[in-house]
């Protein structure tokens, strides 16, 4: 079994005991079920996903992870605003001139994401792509915009600026130059349709990690109550910070550490916010564990952009969500501010 994943705040696998690949397993479940192990990895949404999964039938297991991270890579070509040929970027291309028509999944994915921006008060937007090329982070590690690059970059963000047209299934925005970018999002939600499709092929047990950034453990490892699985140091990659458990839930992570650069003795990260248009400071990384990594993704931005004190309030209509806020100390070097939903 892989007892590391590299993530982008880095988590890894921990405490799991290793087991050859198509190994069988007794799980000592009810009739005493066989589980057989298979793990595997693809490069898709520029990152490496990875899956490792338990289930009654060894000959399976490789066809059903091959058709999940197909599944991974349909989502990438129907969201990727990377891919010039994808649905996304038509909408990028042309939607400033006219609604653009889109096919139901992409209009209701973007509806949800414009649902997570309304709730967070702006916090979490998709509509940060002129930012996030102003300030150098589209393709690149990032760089000083100019104030007139900003305040151009920042006329245009914000979910005011879209036309969202449930009958039709189209999309507008009001003015050219309005961009989304989901890429702060889909990888939860390629996430999810894994998960999803997992459960439908019976596997008993899965981890399926976006990258790192988000990870979802279905079920339980044989033998064992959960996934557990390590939080980085968010300033020792060579540390561990905290080790949770995932059970039927979701672990997403946003960090400084994955694009950044410093000018005039300050560090700027690709967290963005988008009222302010500049990155986020203060905070290291934030953690969040939640039911789905769709709400994950968007959680784990908006509470890194809001900060612990704000999101206090925010995570009262959240009962099921848990975060943790990894902040800079002195003294430490950083310290965790753990917040729940619960009551």
């Amino acid at each position: 079994m892989r007892l590391s994943v590299t993530l982008l705040a880095v988590i890894s696998l921990a405490g799991l005991s290793t087991v050859a690949r198509g190994a069988k397993v007794d799980a000592q479940l009810p009739a005493q079920q066989v589980l057989y192990y298979h793990e595997a990895t693809r490069l898709s949404m520029a990152c490496v996903y990875a899956i490792d999964a338990y289930g009654p039938d060894a000959a399976a297991l490789p066809p059903i992870l091959d058709e999940a991270f197909d599944e991974v890579d349909r989502i990438d070509r129907l969201m990727s605003h990377y891919k010039a040929d994808s649905p996304l970027s038509r909408v990028n291309r042309d939607a400033g001139g006219r609604p653009v028509a889109v096919e139901p999944e992409l209009f209701d994915f973007i509806a949800e994401a414009v649902r997570y921006s309304r709730e967070s008060d702006g916090a979490f937007d998709i509509t940060v792509g002129p930012l996030m090329k102003a300030w150098g982070f589209f393709r690149g590690e990032g760089r000083m915009p100019s104030s007139g690059e900003l305040a151009t970059a920042r006329r245009h963000v914000g979910a005011a600026h879209l036309v969202l047209n449930p009958g039709e299934k189209t999309i507008g925005f009001d003015e050219p130059g309005v961009e989304l970018d989901l890429g702060g999002i889909a990888k939860g939600y390629a996430v999810d349709r894994v998960v999803r499709l997992l459960k439908e092929w019976q596997i008993a047990a899965a981890l399926v990690s976006a990258g790192g950034s988000t990870i979802y453990g279905l079920g339980a490892p044989p033998g064992r109550k959960g996934w557990d699985v390590t939080i980085q140091d968010p300033t020792d990659s060579r540390k561990t910070a905290l080790t949770v458990r995932l059970k039927d839930r979701a672990l997403s992570v946003s960090g400084t550490s994955e694009k950044s650069f410093e000018s005039g003795g300050v560090r700027y990260s690709h967290i963005m916010d988008p009222r302010s248009g500049t990155p986020v400071q203060g905070v290291l990384s934030v953690a969040v564990l939640t039911s789905t990594g769709t709400a994950g993704d968007a959680l784990d931005n908006a509470l890194f952009v809001m900060g612990p004190e704000r999101s206090r309030t925010f995570l009262k209509g959240w009962p099921a969500t848990e975060a943790m806020f990894f902040l800079p100390d002195t003294a430490l070097g950083w310290k965790v501010a753990r917040l729940s939903g619960r009551r």
